[in-house]
């Protein structure tokens, strides 16, 4: 059983999941009221395998801090940037911040690689030699096992496709209601209920 090193982009996946509440018909405000759930999701990510590394970045709203405190007790090295600071309205600091962290990982552990788990549906820069795809690609040749998680609406199709053919495509969607959960409406909305994350079945989520 391989060690997982766990790249998590929140951005990516919280934005993307707020789109498929929509679309599923979560119910009035479906969008404002969709969380992920970040003890599936982490338990989805190493799915019982020895997790030697995890990161994730994200943003800073005052609400989430909580939540961030959780993961960093569980291990997860948590980087932070914030909404009001100069990367304002910017991908590219935690991006670019995951991709280090990856390349360096790649050296330190030279010679003995691991499972490479991305969470991420991003693609952006794989033809310019640059951006997740190209770094997973240059770990792959190092001889780490790869596997991205990614919503399937939004994963980028190139970098999918190669996922499928080197690794493993886990689709997000297909555990939606385990990796997420929907709070009530808020006070003065129309009435929605809250809905608890179902438990979450690793047997049919697939690992190199």
């Amino acid at each position: 059983m391989g060690r997982a090193f766990i790249y998590w982009d929140n951005s990516n996946i919280f934005h993307e999941a707020q789109r498929l509440a929509e679309e599923r018909g979560g119910g009035p405000d479906a969008r404002y009221r969709v969380r992920i759930n970040f003890d599936n999701i982490l338990r989805l990510a190493h799915a019982g395998r020895p997790m030697e590394r995890a990161v994730a970045a994200g943003s800073i709203p005052p609400p989430l801090r909580h939540l961030w405190n959780r993961m960093e007790s569980v291990g997860v090295d948590v980087r932070l940037f914030d909404r009001g600071g100069p990367e304002r309205g910017e991908q590219g600091m935690p991006d670019q911040m995951l991709q280090l962290c990856m390349l360096r990982d790649a050296l330190r552990y030279n010679g003995h690689p691991g499972i490479v788990v991305l969470l991420t549906g991003d693609g952006a820069g794989y033809l310019d030699g640059a951006g997740f795809h190209s770094d997973l690609e240059q770990m792959h040749e190092r001889g780490w096992r790869v596997e991205i998680l990614s919503w399937a609406h939004s994963c980028n199709q190139r970098m999918r496709m190669w996922a499928e053919e080197n690794g493993v495509f886990v689709a997000l969607d297909d555990f939606y209601e385990s990796i997420t959960f929907m709070e009530p409406s808020r006070p003065g909305h129309e009435f929605a209920r809250a809905r608890p994350s179902t438990s979450l079945d690793l047997s049919r989520r697939p690992t190199g």
